[in-house]
Formats: structure tokens, sequence, C-alpha cells
């Protein structure tokens, strides 16, 4: 509409059909279809009659051996490893994306070894390391002749000698040890030479073009913005190599971290360079990244760990959300709400998704956002190390320490690292519940964008709280969560009616992993130089008046924890101990 007193006009919030090829929520659910369409044409569809003759033939082997044999046989686990070994991503397409959606690898004391290793110097490492292949792989070979030797005894005796089938199983589950080591020392001692520069400058090239063309229509510069995104770029890969580092990612400083830390260096130091702000484009990329997301939030995972697992997700985390934006409010008296229900979202849901996506339904401020992410990040980085640590210490058990994990640490990744330093069912256990958690993104920005069309604002501007129609509900929504939400739906679709197996090998290993997840991973760290580059620490030293941001999140987290572990222990212990044995 029009401003009449200046002339300005003033967008006025209401939806309009020109809005879906012209505002950025709209165009990260294009994007994000768009990647997710690719990866179901290269990894689903292509691949599916190949792969499905592999798994019934694999079923059939593991049936029949386990109808004849009280436990799982050699050829049981082999028939096992074949389905593993289906990986979607492994095709020629699967490659080349792999190939130039690599982000700069692991190094020690160098960081040019995160970019390029020259042949000869990888060569003198694999000569170092292939002694420890060849004495695991003969190891193996003999953990393996042990194996069916053991197996052929317990055959011969019809499998009803209960002592004779304990050593087979035993001797079997040495050669899976001794195998996984061979397999480990193996990758050590056959790397091959590295030089990411010239496949990062195409993806760069990918990159502008893909976010370009929303670029054009959503109105601005794509000269300007092709331009300033080698920048941010540039701030990326950096941020990917500091992350990649080793003591970096033993304490869980990743890139994401990164990002946000060299951004805000360069931003309250020297400043951002005028050109490249055209390419900070935070909301665009992070917006992006989440509809990718929604193809990962997978509703038969939610189904596999049952009830305990949706009661640990679904029931604490709205009563630690509502719990401390009460508290932020009447204890705190945190001056500004958007913050408060910001930091809430963050802590209580899934981190910096559900700020983005909170954020976004309440219009909290660019440096509202920064502030939450940045506590998000920090708490992340010493929860994940020191939680599987305590958790250790105390003996709580596997399955309840990854419950308990997947509850509270805020990152998806950090999760899923937490957990396999418990191990392989606290692993599986804390990524399903952090999945599970992930869905209320879209329930937490709908019930905030409704809170606050209705109470907040009417309150702020001096009037009652009224009843508002759908379409005003509609206006406030931040449109790309629906497409996390079709994201979600579909995926899950499609791997439902494949099954598991077929769901592993060509949804997870293959849409998910083979692009929608590299993607996620770029437009997210894409996503947070952004906001380190557009952060100024004079613009967020009011916030930390009093220290109240760091208390309301500290205090919030500590009742966070105390609640999931109280309701993860009832639920898989007390009420649920069947499904629990199962896990």
């Amino acid at each position: 509409m029009n401003d009449e007193s200046t002339g300005v006009v003033v967008d006025d919030g209401r939806s309009k059909l020109s809005d879906l090829w012209k505002k950025e929520d709209y165009w990260a659910i294009w994007l994000g279809f768009l990647v997710l369409i690719i990866g179901y044409v290269l990894f689903v569809a292509q691949m599916q009659p190949k792969f499905a003759e592999t798994v019934d033939k694999a079923n059939q082997t593991m049936m029949a051996s386990a109808e004849k044999a009280p436990f799982k046989t050699i050829e049981w686990h082999a028939a096992q490893d074949s389905k593993k070994k289906l990986r979607a991503r492994d095709n020629a397409e699967g490659k080349t994306i792999a190939a130039y959606t690599k982000t700069p690898g692991g190094w020690k004391d160098n960081p040019l070894d995160s970019f390029y290793i020259d042949k000869e110097t990888m060569d003198a490492a694999n000569a170092k390391a292939k002694p420890a292949a060849d004495s695991a792989k003969a190891a193996e070979a003999a953990a393996l002749e042990s194996a069916k030797v053991a197996q052929k005894a317990a055959e011969d005796a019809g499998y009803k000698d209960a002592s004779l089938n304990s050593q087979a199983e035993a001797k079997i589950g040495d050669w899976r040890k001794a195998q996984s080591s061979a397999s480990r020392a193996n990758t050590r001692a056959t790397a091959k030479p590295m030089n990411l520069f010239p496949s990062l400058g195409a993806f760069m090239v990918v990159l502008i073009i893909f976010f370009g063309v929303g670029i054009v229509f959503m109105g601005h510069n794509v000269a300007q913005f092709a331009l300033a995104f080698i920048g941010v770029f540039i701030f990326a890969n950096l941020a990917f190599m500091m992350g990649a580092q080793a003591t970096m990612r033993t304490y869980g400083i990743n890139a994401e971290a990164w990002a946000i830390i060299l951004g805000m260096i360069v931003a309250n130091t020297v400043g951002t360079p005028k050109f490249i702000k055209p390419a900070i484009q935070t909301e665009y990329y992070i917006k992006t990244g989440l509809v990718l997301l929604g193809a990962e939030v997978l509703f038969d995972k939610i189904i596999a760990i049952g009830i305990p697992g949706v009661f640990v997700a679904w029931v604490v985390t709205p009563i630690v959300l509502v719990s401390t934006f009460i508290f932020g409010q009447k204890v705190l008296k945190m001056p500004s709400k958007t913050l408060n229900i910001t930091i809430s979202a963050d802590m209580s849901v899934c981190g910096t998704s559900a700020a983005i996506a909170t954020a976004a339904a309440c219009r909290a401020k660019k440096e509202e956002l920064a502030l939450s992410i940045g506590l998000s990040l920090a708490f992340t980085a010493v929860m994940m190390i020191a939680m599987p640590a305590f958790i250790k210490a105390v003996g709580i058990p596997d399955i309840l320490g990854g419950a308990w994990i997947g509850g509270t640490v805020d990152s998806t990744g950090a999760v899923a690292a937490a957990g396999a330093a418990l191990g392989e069912k606290a692993m599986y256990v804390a990524a399903t519940i952090k999945m599970i958690q992930n869905v209320l993104i879209g329930v937490t920005a709908f019930f905030v964008a409704l809170y606050w069309t209705t109470k907040v604002e009417p309150a702020e501007n001096g009037l009652p709280g009224r009843k508002v129609g759908m379409s005003e509900i509609w206006n406030r929504f931040p449109k790309f969560v629906i497409g996390f939400l079709i994201a979600s739906i579909l995926a899950s679709m499609i791997s439902g009616n494949l099954g598991s197996d077929l769901s592993g090998a060509l949804v997870n290993e293959g849409l998910v992993r083979g692009i929608a997840g590299p993607m996620r991973t770029w437009c997210f760290v894409l996503a947070f130089t952004s906001i380190g580059l557009g952060t100024n620490f004079r613009e967020l030293a009011h916030y930390f008046k009093g220290g109240k941001p760091v208390i309301l999140y500290v205090c919030g987290q500590s009742f966070n924890l105390v609640l999931t572990l109280t309701m993860a222990y009832i639920m898989f212990y007390l009420v649920f101990p069947e499904i629990t044995a199962k896990i």
C-alpha cells in the first residue's frame, strides 16, 4: 500500500500471487524441491529395479539361514553386508555430485591439507599405513577361517549342542570385529590424492546460478550478487577448513560455529566489505537448507522407535518451550519478547532450525536471531563433549543416554556425534529422537505466529487480545516451513513404500546423503557465514545487559536436561520396557 504522508510504498505483509516468484520463502521451496526432484530421479527411480533384485536375494539367504541356525551365521552376515553395500549415491551421477559438493577435509598441522594433498605425499602416507592394513587383513582371514570351523562343528551337531552354538556365535563375533578393523585399516592405506580447488570453483558457479535465479526474480542485482557471492563462498570454505581441523573436531567446534566466528571477526574489526553485502542473504540460504532438511525427517523412522521417543520429543519439548518463555518474561523480565521466544525455541526444539522458523513467525530482529544461534552453537559444543563423558561416568544405560542426548543437544550433527561416543544403539536412539523433534519446527512456527498476532502485538499496541482470521495467520506464518513439511511427507511416503532395506539404500544413501544432505550443509554454512558478516557487536551489546540471555539459556537447558532424562527413563524403562528390549 502507499503511505500518503511520505510517498513511500509500504509492504503490508499480505499475500499476493506474485509472492510465488518474488518472495524468498517461496524461492527456498522451489530450489529445495528442485534438488529433491533431481535426487529422486537420479537415485530412487533409476536405481530401484537393480537394488530390488539384490535385496530380495539377500533376504532369502537370511531367511534360510535363520530357519536352520539359532544364531546369525556367516552367510547371514554376508547377505546383510550385501544390502548395506547398496548405496544409490555410488552410481556415476552420485560420484560426480559428491566430487563437486565435497567440503574441505580434515587436517592437523597444515591447513592446505584440507584442500590439496599431492600424489607423492599420499603415496607415502599409504605406504606407511599398508603394513597395518595387511596385518588387519590377515587377522580378518584367520578369524573368518576360525568362524567357519566353529560354525561347521555346530552344523554337524544339527545346531542342537548349545555349547557348540555359543562357540560358533562367539567366533563369528570375533570375525566381525576383525572385519571392521580391516576395513578401517584398508581405508587409511588406500587414500587418494586430493585437489579441491577446481571442483570448488565449479561448484561456486553452480551455486551462483542456483541462488541467482531467485535473486533476479526477487528484484536484486544478479551481477552484484554473483561478485559478492565469491567472497561469502571463500569465507564459508575457511569455516569448513577450521571446523575440519583435528582439535576443533574433537571439541565439536564445527564449520557452522566457525562461520559465525570468522564472519564476526571481520565485521567487527576491518568491517564487512561493501562488495560482499549483496550476497549476505542469510534467510534465503537457511530457508532453502531447511526445506532440504525435511527430506531427512522420515515418519517410518519415527514409528520404528515407538511411543517412548514420541513422548520424549513431543511432550517434553513444548513444556520446556513454554516454561522457558514464561521464566524469561516473569522472572528475568526480558525486555524483548521476540528474543525470549527465539532463544526458548532454539534451546528446546532443535537449535538453529527452530530459531530461524520462530524468528520469522514473530519477526524477531536479525541481531536477536544471531544472538540465539550463537548461544546455541556455544552450548552445543560443550554439551556434545560433556554429556557422553557424564553418561559413561555415572553408568547411564546407552539407550537412556541416547534418548537424553537426542532430546537436549540442539544440533542434529552434534546429536549423532555425541550418541556415537556411547555406541551404535545410543546413536540410533539419539538421532531418531532428534528427527522426531524436528517435526515440531512447523508446529512451533504456527503457534508462535498465532500467539503473536492474537496476544503479543495487540498488547504492545495498546489493544486487547483479539480473534484473527486464518488469512492473517497465513500472512505471518513462514511459508518455507510448508516446504519443509511437504518434503518430509513426500520423502516419508517414498520411504514407506520402498520398505526398510530399499529405503536405506535409495532414500537415505541416495536422495538424502547423495544430494539433499550435502546441499543442506552448504546452505547452512553459507547462512551462518552471512550471519557472522552481518553482525555488529555494538548492536548486540544491549541485549546482554544483566546477562539475561545467557541466564535464560542456562536455566531453560537445565530444566530441559532434568525433564528429558526423567521422561526418557519413565517411557523407555518403566512404561515401555518391551520396546527398549527390541532396540
